[in-house]
């Protein structure tokens, strides 16, 4: 097939990366064989360098191999971005076992699913998690061992003697009992030499079960290889030729229990010798600044929500931000007036891309030196193809600007989904992963993804894509952000309705905003309901949850 979007590549960029023959271990230690005494990950000033990290990572998995964790046994890694979590990944992965990300906000249904599909035998995690949630499902799973940790095991003095009082009054801090079956993070640490087995791993062996959202049905383990999740850590170098080997230092903002905040800010980073700023605290934006300037942070991979938060955080004119070189955004569509605004103030380049579970995760991403088409999610990676087809049959390639599924094959494409080999033949088909978003791709292959095909909305016969609705209005200088979603109708079979929140001192009316969508939008397409909110439902990720607006049913105000 012709890959027109090779023209659109910056010079340094390869068109072609095979899959690495690289395991994700070896890679640390590559990096820590080379820069033994460089900063490796830090937490509020205490820092690992990158000896002590590999160091600790030995010493965990001697002690992970005396609890039973083998190849391919699973273990969920229930934690925020710490530098356990850090360790926790390598030491798993080294012994040819499963990570299984567990967000710390499900509940226990949730937990209890993922735990039993996955057969998660060892589970680590947070001393209040481990007493208020899996203490209460763990005899409804095979968990045989849990691994506690707690947030001040890594804390430098004196937080790490203020911060469990601080933690006791949020009613996040709890003792946990010494009992069968429970262990401690740094006790295991202390007691057990940097000697664990040799494993003979592959690229080609599982390295981590990454669980869908469980959005459209029962969340679902995709099976990412060491091949996988390293290649697509070497697809985002080549896209930041930018990045100098050992020198740069990111912020890990983005939740290590996601796919796209492992690959990006941790498996990446780690690979090419970076010093990470751990964040556990994604939604202290005020903490994020603080740690950018202080740190001179100079990668930040981040979500539109992020950039904006600092866009218009207090006095964050007065502050030097321009240590900033490079900026990665996913997760949701990134305002363009929110690129310029960043940029402006920093000096940084946003490259905005897309990526999913499937694909570990990174597919797609502008030219950080090239031409950027803000609006879309760039050209595909190297040696990555995408085509857009016919949502009926899904085989017919769409023409220029047409609408269709986007479909994705490369090197990052997982090896398909646990046990589940009906749905593993629906995504994956010759080779293509039918990611189920609706996009639109122009004469010089950039694509823009308008829709998710659960989301469109059909009314009267006309397709509606939530995404086209919602960049109008969010345009609207008195508009922060919005939702649209369809709504049952008699007539029309569907309409549409739009979650509107205002920018704070802004005031508009209903009849204002639909005039304005009038403007930009064919009349089947305006909101024919708009409801304001002070906030709108997101994940973990801070993306909007369509899904829970849906649920809440219809209603709100109209013309």
């Amino acid at each position: 097939m012709e890959r027109i979007w090779h023209r659109s590549y910056d010079k340094d960029v390869p068109h072609d990366l095979p899959l690495s023959e690289q395991t994700v271990v070896e890679a640390l230690a590559a990096s820590a064989a080379q820069w033994p005494q460089n900063p490796a990950v830090s937490l509020k000033g205490k820092t690992l360098t990158y000896a002590q990290l590999q160091d600790s990572v030995d010493r965990f998995a001697t002690a992970l191999s005396g609890l039973g964790v083998e190849r391919d046994s699973s273990v969920a890694l229930w934690l925020p971005n710490l530098p356990q979590m850090v360790i926790a990944y390598y030491a798993v992965l080294k012994l040819g076992a499963q990570v299984v990300n567990t967000n710390p906000l499900y509940v226990e249904r949730e937990v209890e699913h993922q735990f039993n599909d996955a057969s998660v035998s060892v589970v680590i995690t947070l001393d209040y998690l481990w007493w208020d949630k899996l203490r209460g499902i763990k005899d409804k799973t095979k968990v045989e061992h849990v691994v506690v940790t707690s947030i001040p095991d890594y804390l430098p003095f004196p937080l790490n003697i203020l911060a469990p009082l601080k933690l006791k009054k949020t009613g996040q801090y709890k003792k946990v009992p010494r009992e069968e079956g429970v262990h401690f993070f740094k006790e295991l640490l202390k007691q057990n030499a940097p000697n664990p087995p040799e494993v003979n791993l592959g690229p080609d062996d599982l390295a981590v079960l990454q669980y869908t959202g469980g959005t459209t049905g029962v969340s679902k383990g995709a099976m990412l290889t060491h091949a996988n999740i390293e290649t697509n850590a070497r697809q985002c170098a080549a896209w930041f030729p930018i990045v100098v080997p050992g020198k740069e230092v990111v912020l890990a903002c983005l939740p290590y229990f996601h796919v796209f905040g492992m690959t990006v800010s941790m498996t990446w980073p780690i690979a090419k010798g970076m010093h990470i700023i751990l964040a556990p605290n994604p939604r202290d934006i005020g903490d994020l600044i603080k740690s950018i300037t202080k740190k001179k942070v100079t990668i930040l991979p981040a979500v539109p929500a992020l950039f904006v938060g600092i866009n218009e955080f207090p006095g964050v004119n007065k502050l030097d931000l321009r240590s900033i070189k490079g900026c990665f955004s996913g997760s949701a569509p990134l305002p363009v007036d929110v690129m310029q605004k960043f940029e402006d103030m920093t000096g940084a380049k946003i490259t905005e891309g897309f990526g999913l579970t499937e694909t570990s995760p990174v597919t797609h991403g502008n030219p950080l030196d090239g031409v950027r088409k803000p609006g879309t999610v760039g050209v595909p990676f190297p040696g990555t193809d995408s085509k857009i087809v016919d949502i009926q049959d899904g085989d017919s390639e769409m023409g220029v600007g047409e609408a269709g599924e986007l479909c994705i094959k490369g090197p990052q494409v997982m090896a398909g989904y646990l046990n589940r080999p009906s749905a593993t033949a629906q995504t994956i088909r010759d080779g293509w992963v039918y990611t189920g978003d609706l996009a639109v791709a122009d004469e010089d292959g950039y694509v823009k993804i308008v829709g998710r095909k659960k989301d469109m909305i059909v009314v009267s016969g006309y397709n509606v894509y939530p995404d086209e609705v919602d960049g109008v209005l969010g345009s609207h200088p008195a508009v922060f952000e919005s939702a649209t979603i369809g709504v049952p109708d008699e007539k029309r079979g569907e309409t549409v309705k739009s979650f509107v929140v205002l920018r704070p001192g802004e005031t508009a009316s209903v009849e204002a905003l639909r005039q304005y969508c009038k403007k930009e939008l064919a009349p089947y397409k305006v909101p024919w309901f708009i409801e304001f909110r002070e906030e709108l439902p997101k994940s973990s990720m801070m993306k909007i949850l369509r899904k829970d607006l849906r649920q809440e049913g219809s209603g709100g105000e109209k013309e």
